[in-house]
């Protein structure tokens, strides 16, 4: 199989990255786990204790169920979770979470918005569970359809600090043959950490044709869309080498 000993370097961090890698080492390849993200929780925040005010609790990754649920203790029975996705779906169910609202294709915020229980939001208080910054349009849409919104805003995405040199050497030797990011900020961390003139001939493998744009933007020769999902990510990994064998 032409996948067969490839290089993988998976960015995502480190226990979000385990899954893919047991994928990618199972068909075959070769996982070079480099998170370019490292999470840094914050203090829980004060609508996390309020939670049961609310009506809808979004979450928008798996981080900010694993950050956040701790605080959170026995969830409210009046209030509906909702995830950005089926990774941040399981992570919520594996903490107890009962039915959780999520997209079944896609895993982002478009994907969330267009399911007909996110139209039926005027005069809901919904709370959106995330990272610092991040894109305002899942808020901004509910406010539009006329929920009161809040965020909880439980941990910040920073560079990760690992020295990059082993993997470097790697890189320039030919060991790595294809990259995964899992958000704008992951492209730009991998970029910021090893450079356009290491990365930019690797091709790229994203969940989102919206990252795979600001790849190119970035100089990034190859970023192909591959799914949200990890079975996804592989699939297409897999099917890349095969078409050029």
């Amino acid at each position: 199989m032409s996948f067969a000993g490839r290089g993988v370097v998976v960015t995502r961090p480190k226990d979000l990255a385990e899954p893919l890698a047991r994928l990618i080492e199972a068909r075959g390849g070769r996982a070079i786990l480099f998170p370019v993200i490292e999470i840094e929780p914050l203090p829980a925040p004060a609508a996390l204790a309020r939670l049961a005010q609310f009506d809808i609790a979004v979450f928008v990754s798996p981080s900010a169920v694993r950050v956040a649920l701790p605080a959170v203790g026995a969830w409210p029975r009046r209030v509906r979770a909702a995830a950005i996705g089926s990774g941040t779906r399981r992570e919520l169910e594996r903490g107890g979470v009962p039915d959780v609202l999520a997209p079944v294709e896609g895993a982002d915020s478009e994907a969330l918005l267009a399911l007909p229980a996110m139209h039926e939001v005027a005069g809901k208080r919904v709370l959106i569970v995330r990272g610092e910054g991040g894109r305002p349009l899942l808020a901004e849409s509910l406010a539009a359809r006329g929920a009161s919104v809040e965020y909880a805003q439980c941990y910040r995405r920073a560079k990760s600090g690992r020295d990059p040199a082993p993997l470097a050497g790697r890189w320039k030797s030919g060991e790595v043959d294809a990259a995964t990011a899992y958000s704008a900020q992951g492209v730009d961390n991998l970029l910021a950490i090893f450079g356009a003139d290491l990365v930019a001939a690797t091709p790229l493998f994203v969940p989102h044709e919206r990252v795979a744009s600001h790849a190119l933007q970035l100089g990034i020769r190859q970023a192909i869309v591959a799914g949200p999902g990890d079975g996804e990510m592989i699939e297409r990994l897999v099917a890349y080498f095969h078409e050029r064998t």
